[in-house]
């Protein structure tokens, strides 16, 4: 389903969203996503605080996050709680963290090194380089875990959520969740 990219040194390829999905992804209305993208933000902010906490000074800035295989660029704004909303590319943003969908999952949930990603280049980085090192440490640092996030979002559905997430890990090799420790 997922055609790969460059290889990492270790040799792991970084799936590609093929672009007949990545359309589908472009057509769902922009204001649906950005109010789910903010949902789940939020929701994430409030689970796990201490990402704020650890941000310090960054926690004003703004990034925009560009998954380039799709291409929609998210802009996240955490003041007043946390905002996200879908932005052309080159919207003015802090800091820019640029690279496939699957990288920049694989990066949140620890499966992928963020340096070895950016020497890569799988992922650019431009702006304040110092405030997406400070997001990615505040992320590592709480252990957040995107599909366990997804699927808390889901209330009473959240076990099937968890389960539709994990097949659509295996299909397309996108590291929805954290790898658990002794695995």
């Amino acid at each position: 389903m997922f055609a790969a990219n460059v290889s990492l040194p270790n040799r792991q390829a970084i799936p590609l969203v093929p672009p007949i999905l990545a359309a589908g992804l472009r057509s769902v209305p922009p204001s649906l996503v950005s109010a789910t993208v903010t949902r789940f933000t939020r929701c994430l902010l409030k689970r796990h605080p201490a990402v704020l906490d650890r941000l310090g000074e960054f926690r004003r800035c703004c990034f925009a996050v560009v998954a380039t295989d799709i291409p929609l660029c998210f802009l996240i704004d955490l003041r007043g709680g946390g905002r996200v909303a879908l932005a052309p590319a080159d919207t003015p943003a802090d800091a820019r963290i640029s690279g496939p969908l699957a990288a920049l999952i694989g990066m949140v949930q620890g499966v992928w090194d963020g340096d070895a990603l950016f020497f890569s280049r799988d992922l650019t980085v431009e702006g304040d380089t110092a405030a997406v090192l400070a997001l990615r440490n505040a992320i590592d640092a709480t252990e957040v875990d995107f599909g366990a996030e997804v699927a808390a979002l889901c209330g009473p559905l959240n076990p099937l959520a968890v389960v539709a997430l994990r097949q659509a890990a295996r299909l397309t090799g996108v590291p929805f969740f954290r790898p658990r420790e002794g695995r």
